[in-house]
This record gives structure tokens, C-alpha cells and sequence, in this order.
């Protein structure tokens, strides 16, 4: 049995269901941007809110594209390697190099609040070449 990817799978599920990417867009209230990236084998790994939209939109469970998910996370460099570089990104160092490809890494600091209204700080990284990236 061949492998399907999560691109060829919304494709195909999209086709199947008679929609355009710009008609699944508004099916599923997501950018046409986004299901043009997922489509073309960019997006490998869904936030949950888009994963559900998604999932409606092409009446499908939300395993059916878990599944086909990639995450890459920490397949590229240890577990210290990815402390010392999500620490370096909360003291506002630039100029970070991908350990996979050896890239620059698009950085940012994204602030939630937890449930007692705290102000959280989580280092965000991706790779401008390949498919590394640090969430949290």
C-alpha cells in the first residue's frame, strides 16, 4: 500500500468533494494561503483549531490527518541543543543556525497568559530551508 501524504490526501478528499482550494478555504474558514501551503507539501504539521477546521471542511476525522502529520521537531538535534537554542530566543538573540541544514532560523516569543493570568513566554523557531522547527 503506497504512502499518502498529507497533501496528496486534501487534494484528493477536496477533489472527491467537488471543492476548489479557494471554495475548501471558505468550507473550512481558513486562508486560501494556507490550504495553497498545505497542499503544495509545505504545511507537515497542523495547529489543532486549523486541524478541526480542516477535518470538517473535508468530512473526515481528525485522526484521518494526525496521521499524515509530520513533526519534525526533535528529530534533527537533542534534547539540550533545543533548550540552549529556546533559551538563547528568549534572551533575543538572532542569527540562530538550523542544526539540520544549517539555515537562519526565523524567530519569535509568543505571549499567552495562563489560567491565572500570568504572563507566559514560548520561543518559536523555524527554519527559512527545511523542515526544522522548535514549538512548544
Amino acid at each position: 500500500m503506497e504512502e499518502k501524504s498529507l497533501a496528496q490526501f486534501v487534494q484528493q478528499k477536496r477533489d472527491k468533494l467537488g471543492f476548489s482550494p479557494s471554495g475548501l478555504a471558505k468550507r473550512c474558514n481558513l486562508e486560501l494561503a494556507l490550504i495553497e501551503r498545505i497542499e503544495a507539501g509545505e504545511e507537515l504539521f497542523l495547529p489543532t483549531t486549523i486541524r478541526q477546521n480542516l477535518a470538517k471542511g473535508l468530512k473526515c476525522s481528525l485522526d484521518e490527518i494526525k496521521v499524515l502529520e509530520k513533526d519534525f521537531e526533535n528529530r534533527f538535534a537533542d534534547e539540550e541543543t533545543i533548550r540552549v537554542m529556546k533559551q538563547k530566543i528568549l534572551n533575543g538573540e538572532n542569527n540562530l543556525i538550523c542544526p539540520k541544514c544549517g539555515s537562519l532560523l526565523n524567530t519569535r516569543i509568543a505571549k499567552m497568559y495562563d489560567l491565572e493570568d500570568n504572563l507566559m513566554l514560548h520561543p518559536k523557531a523555524h527554519c527559512i530551508k527545511c523542515v526544522f522547527q522548535i514549538k512548544d
